[in-house]
């Protein structure tokens, strides 16, 4: 596999590929410390299933991770069966990686054949090496930007075919972090820390998407929230 760095048209140069690499090792739950070096021939497994997601925002990638020992907790199940997913298990390495390339979406990750991707010329591929050797590989590979925007009318005239879809919106006050040991470990009573300081503005979220910040009301005894800032989203109606 000849190995290359991701061309400018996708948005993101070796640096930001090998900041999001090391960001990776650092989360990555394989109990020894992994290095990631740029993979050197054709090394990397055909058909060894790999996790993959893919992130978008002012630069957009797709990721992929490949262990070749799954962690413990994914086969740690009595009937056989996983006690978490592969994808559970890695999502907060994948999203470490992507926190690297500046503000957007990290989708949800699954498990998938992800050979296409490690094998195009414009994916960078990380072999993650650790003690005994190379224990993984990591892969990423930017997604060019469109050219050139629709004019305002002809977005409008898009826009209003679909005015009438409904789509999710969420507000949230917080978010932290948690080995799974305690997340298993949580009882009724039990208190959660959020990374957000009380009278911190709420995230407002469409779709997964951070469109807005606000502030948490009662109306009527049911929780609401009072927009206070509309973020600026043109760059992601393309």
């Amino acid at each position: 596999m000849s190995m290359t760095s991701i061309a400018n048209a996708s948005g993101l140069s070796l640096g930001q590929a090998q900041a999001a690499a090391d960001a990776l090792a650092r989360v990555l739950p394989t109990g020894t410390p992994l290095s990631p070096l740029i993979a050197q021939g054709s090394d990397v497994p055909v058909g060894v299933q790999a996790v993959v997601a893919t992130f978008v925002g002012a630069v957009s990638a797709d990721l992929a991770v490949v262990l070749l020992e799954a962690p413990q907790l994914v086969d740690e199940g009595a009937d056989g069966s996983p006690v978490v997913a592969l994808q559970d298990v890695l999502q907060p390495a994948l999203e470490a990686a992507s926190d690297t390339l500046g503000a957007g979406v990290l989708d949800d990750a699954r498990a998938e054949d992800a050979a296409a991707l490690f094998a195009d010329p414009a994916t960078t591929v990380f072999a993650l090496s650790g003690p005994a050797g190379v224990a993984g590989w990591f892969a990423l590979r930017g997604r060019a930007a469109v050219a050139e925007r629709p004019g305002v009318g002809a977005l409008g005239g898009k826009l209003a075919r679909i005015s009438n879809v409904e789509m999710a919106l969420t507000v949230e006050i917080g978010r932290t972090r948690m080995a799974v040991r305690d997340v298993l470990a949580m009882e009724p009573g039990a208190v959660i820390e959020l990374d957000r300081s009380a009278g911190s503005p709420a995230d407002v979220l469409l779709n997964g998407r951070l469109i807005a910040h606000g502030e948490i009301v009662v109306v009527d005894q049911d929780y609401a929230v009072r927009i206070t800032k509309i973020l600026d989203t043109a760059e992601d109606l393309d």
